[in-house]
């Protein structure tokens, strides 16, 4: 990276810290002013110390990393253009651009999927890197010489072309016959083992196409925007109606670190609560030592009980990853409540309270164990809010107290059957508060076969996408 003038370095920091700040980082000016001192000390000579420098100056946490690097990337490019090691040379682009039909011969891609699978088995950075340019270069243009704007550059075009996960035999293989060449060797690691660290191989490679090409679309259409739109958001912002397996999981890791923080706002608003009221007949008699001047208020002392929490959670579809999300973080800060209730629902209704504390080993498989050993499911396998509601209050209405927060979570969408107000209403009668927090936004809550107007005018409903949110609900809405 070569070195850039003054005002070009101030656009790109401040271009950095706004993006940044786009996807919920917190940065602020004083940690804008460290990071402009660290690019003063380091210079660009060395990329890598450079970035982690400013990580270190604008990060308050590991989670952010993958978000700074796939930002810093954009502000602070490798280079630009045509990446240098293919300067000078013809570009690797195939006389008939489209992908060849079935059966027909490949001979560019055939001669990238050889040197990709020597580099990969020699685990050689520096031509994957090349690589990677190359494949973009080849196989990820779109758009060329058609409307003006509509050109860019596409990873997923050219990683499907050149299909890298299927060189893991091909890899394998050549690890087993050169068992002496640079990297694992069948003597040191298992065949199952093996394989592993060539999946871990192919996927840093993809991530070096995706790199590639989001920092040539940025030349494109500016780093702003494509910061904006290309770069994944961090865990506590993803969306749990569109996240996938991956990010599930990286959300599940989330938990406890969660949990401890709400724990701790949660047992900060208990002592706040403790302090009661100013108890003027007390004060005032205290005042009678110092000239009636009231120095030292008296306080009506209360000792809040710890409050006892339900959750109804729908688990069908797509709706079951926030609601797996939620039951875990609910069971991790058990010790906040004097009791906790989990009941799970599809058209039936059946307490999972037991089946939560046990899945705590393994979180990753709590939803489809629910689906399978409880019974929540009738002679249809549909969301019926209405009769889950109906079934809660028929057969478990005594786990709702005047000491007890339910908590209902779920998008509402009824297959327009009979939401059953009334059995919500008892619920609401009988407990001291509830919330309905849906994974939907609320430009969806009338549309189609939602309910949620219906629910949201007995009960208080929010809109509640990612975990950042559930987090400020739990800790502004809960009862102390």
């Amino acid at each position: 990276m070569t070195a850039a003038g003054p005002a070009d370095t101030a656009a790109r920091l401040t271009g950095l810290v706004r993006a940044l700040r786009g996807h919920g980082l917190r940065i602020g000016p004083a940690e804008t002013v460290d990071a402009a001192a660290v690019l003063d000390v380091l210079g660009f000579a060395d990329r890598e110390q450079m970035r982690a420098g400013l990580a270190a100056a604008l990060l308050r946490s590991d989670g952010q990393r993958t978000v700074f690097d796939a930002t810093f990337d954009l502000f602070f490019p490798l280079g630009v253009g045509t990446p240098e090691a293919l300067r000078g040379e013809p570009p690797p682009v195939p006389d008939d651009p489209e992908p060849p039909r079935f059966g027909r011969p490949d001979p560019l891609r055939d001669r990238l999927r050889e040197r990709l699978a020597a580099a990969l088995a020699a685990d050689d950075r520096a031509a994957q890197a090349r690589l990677a340019g190359e494949v973009v270069e080849a196989f990820g243009r779109y758009g060329a010489g058609s409307t003006p704007g509509s050109d860019g550059w596409s990873a997923h075009q050219a990683l499907n072309r050149l299909s890298p996960e299927t060189l893991l035999a091909r890899i394998l293989a050549a690890l087993r016959e050169n068992p002496g060449r640079e990297g694992p060797s069948r003597e040191d690691l298992s065949d199952r083992v093996l394989a592993d660290e060539i999946r871990r191989r192919i996927r840093d490679f993809r991530a070096l196409v995706t790199g590639e090409a989001r920092r040539r679309v940025a030349e494109l259409r500016g780093p702003e925007r494509i910061a904006e739109r290309a770069v994944a958001p961090t865990a506590d912002r993803i969306d749990f109606l569109y996240a996938g397996r991956e990010q599930l999981a990286e959300l599940r890791r989330t938990v406890h670190p969660l949990a401890r923080k709400l724990a701790t706002r949660l047992a900060a608003r208990r002592r706040r609560a403790a302090s009661g009221q100013i108890d003027l007949r007390r004060t005032l008699r205290r005042s009678l030592t110092t000239g009636g001047v009231p120095l030292r208020p008296a306080y009506r002392l209360r000792r809040p009980a710890r409050p006892e929490l339900v959750l109804l959670c729908d688990v069908s579809g797509s709706v079951s990853g926030f609601a797996d999300f939620t039951m875990l973080l609910v069971q991790a800060m058990g010790e906040q409540f004097s009791k906790v209730r989990v009941f799970a629902f599809v058209n039936r209704t059946a307490e999972v309270t037991d089946l939560l504390r046990r899945g705590q080993d393994d979180p990753a498989r709590l939803a489809a164990r629910i689906l399978t050993e409880a019974k929540v499911t009738g002679h249809h396998g549909n969301s019926d809010y209405g009769s889950a509601l109906g079934g809660f209050v028929d057969r478990h209405l005594d786990a709702v107290g005047p000491r007890t927060c339910v908590l209902v979570l779920g998008d509402a969408r009824n297959n327009h059957r009979d939401p059953n107000l009334d059995a919500l209403r008892r619920i609401v009668a009988r407990a001291r508060r509830v919330f309905w927090l849906n994974p939907e936004q609320p430009a969806l809550w009338s549309t189609g076969d939602s309910a949620a107007p219906a629910y949201a005018d007995v009960v208080e409903m929010h809109s509640c996408r990612n975990a950042r949110r559930l987090g400020e609900l739990i800790a502004r809405l809960l009862p102390v």
